[in-house]
């Protein structure tokens, strides 16, 4: 109907024609000699110019949900009704567990939608519950640990709103709106990414300036994460490879690249891979102690998947606050930083009620 006309949304060629030759939306590229481009970074940059962007972007979401989540998994339950996933031990470069045949790591649950397929998982024996357990900004606690950031130590000690304080310092004011939490918390995340200015631009949807400013303001409220960040990279140049707390190597090959793509993103990868291979390596310990407590303590509850920084278990009716009491104590002690470890955890019918 936005259109006036069918088409093949699923066409890149189609679409191009229909959004930037018929419906004359400007392209945000300088040039289109080899066709339009119609990606999602593409599209989003031009959600605001006409309302069929967002009906496109919606339709990829639903018939990729259909396709890989609801039709796609349809094939790959066995005999007993069950789906059942293959974890790899040795895929990820962080360390954490993938999942294959089907991936159930990524459900997209940011979309009511994608959250909603969830709902098709529940425990294999009626009675049973689901139980999910994840560790809170691990990322960012792990960080405080390894640059031993005065500030940060602090704030997670006294259980405070990381990203509150952080927009608190970076804004110089003791009360904080909704928005300047939310740039806060977009520059915490980024720093662990080795986010460069223009990417904080990008994603604050301010200038490359401000955000130099931004990133300057964050470094001088955190010096020790510049520190640490710097000495991570000339540890890296010169052996060519980066550790986790456990010792863990990742070569990072490029580090000395002469081509500059590939050395700024091996530089991006040194400085986030002791942090996600830290906190790889201390879900992997609280799984392999939680997994050996339920076998000591004879119950019937296990492990079914693992997300991230996230463990859910079938639970027995009848043994709940056992698991729960074994989890928590397991993920909270699985490794002793300068910060505590801390999650959330909750029981549901099925895995959609349990986040």
């Amino acid at each position: 109907e936005l259109a006036g006309h069918e088409f093949n949304i699923s066409s890149p060629k189609q679409l191009g024609s229909v959004l930037f030759d018929e419906l004359a939306i400007p392209y945000p590229k300088k040039n289109h000699k080899n066709g339009y481009s119609t990606d999602a970074d593409i599209l989003n940059s031009i959600i605001m110019l006409h309302p069929i962007i967002s009906k496109i972007l919606e339709y990829r979401m639903l018939t990729k949900l259909n396709s890989t989540y609801v039709s796609g998994i349809k094939e790959m339950i066995y005999p007993d009704g069950c789906v059942h996933t293959i974890f790899q031990q040795a895929l990820t470069q962080t360390g954490r567990l993938s999942s294959v045949e089907p991936n159930l790591q990524n459900i997209p649950i940011r979309s009511e939608e994608g959250h909603l397929v969830r709902k098709m998982y529940v425990p294999k024996i009626e009675g049973n519950s689901f139980y999910s357990a994840d560790y809170s900004q691990i990322e960012l606690r792990v960080l405080a640990h390894l640059a031993n950031v005065s500030k940060l130590i602090k704030a997670f000690n006294n259980d405070e709103d990381i990203h509150s304080e952080t927009a608190k310092e970076i804004f110089g004011k003791d009360e904080i709106t909704k928005e300047e939490r939310r740039q806060a918390k977009v520059v915490n995340f980024g720093i662990i990414y080795g986010m460069s200015a223009y990417g904080l631009a990008t994603d604050l949807r301010i200038s490359n300036k401000e955000a130099q400013a931004f990133i300057e303001k964050y470094n001088s409220v955190y010096p020790e994460i510049d520190i640490y960040m710097k000495n991570v990279l000339k540890e890296c140049s010169e052996k060519g490879y980066v550790k986790t707390v456990k010792n863990r190597i990742r070569y990072i090959p490029d580090i000395n690249s002469k081509a500059f793509m590939q050395r700024e993103f091996a530089k991006r990868t040194a400085m986030n891979a002791p942090i996600q291979g830290s906190a790889a390596d201390i879900i992997k310990i609280a799984m392999i102690d939680v997994d050996r407590e339920l076998e000591k303590n004879k119950l019937e509850s296990y492990m079914v998947v693992t997300v991230h920084d996230e463990i859910v278990l079938e639970v027995k009716k009848g043994e709940e606050e056992m698991v729960q009491n074994i989890v928590r104590s397991k993920m909270e002690n699985a490794m002793k930083l300068r910060v505590p470890l801390k999650g959330s955890d909750s029981f549901g019918a099925n895995w959609y009620e349990v986040k």
